[in-house]
């Protein structure tokens, strides 16, 4: 059976966030998953909000989150990316399906965040798929 999955992409940083799309469905094609339905959101601290909708879907086995919390000169991005992962946490065990996190930060400059912006994506693709392999 082909696993079928939900992308959450943030818009903020879309010069990175594009490439992350770009590569997650690639990755997700090579891996034989379908994409059932994708949500942009504005920033990174909305992805949890849509990654919840994603998982209430009986399609979608799994989710794969994207995004880039670039550093600035607060802690801004520590604070976002702590409330991002704990919540996705949550809403994982809540609805006992998987999510790649492909969420780049905290503490990372621009260049360093595009840098890797294709290899995360990847990565939560891969996770994603290998997490939906588990039986209850």
């Amino acid at each position: 059976m082909k696993a079928k999955i939900g992308l959450v992409v943030s818009d903020f940083n879309q010069e990175i966030t594009s490439i992350m799309e770009k590569a997650a469905e690639k990755a997700a094609k090579s891996l034989k998953l379908e994409v059932v339905k994708k949500i942009h959101v504005p920033g990174a601290f909305e992805i949890p909000f849509a990654a919840n909708k994603l998982l209430k879907n009986k399609k979608i086995n799994a989710v794969v989150a994207l995004g880039a919390v670039v550093q600035g000169e607060t802690y801004h991005d520590v604070v976002i990316m702590n409330a991002v992962s704990s919540a996705l946490v949550d809403l994982s065990i809540k609805y006992n399906k998987p999510i790649g996190f492909g969420v780049i930060g905290p503490r990372v400059a621009w260049q360093q965040a595009k840098a890797r912006a294709e290899e995360y994506a990847k990565r939560a693709v891969k996770a994603a798929a290998e997490m939906a392999k588990i039986k209850d």
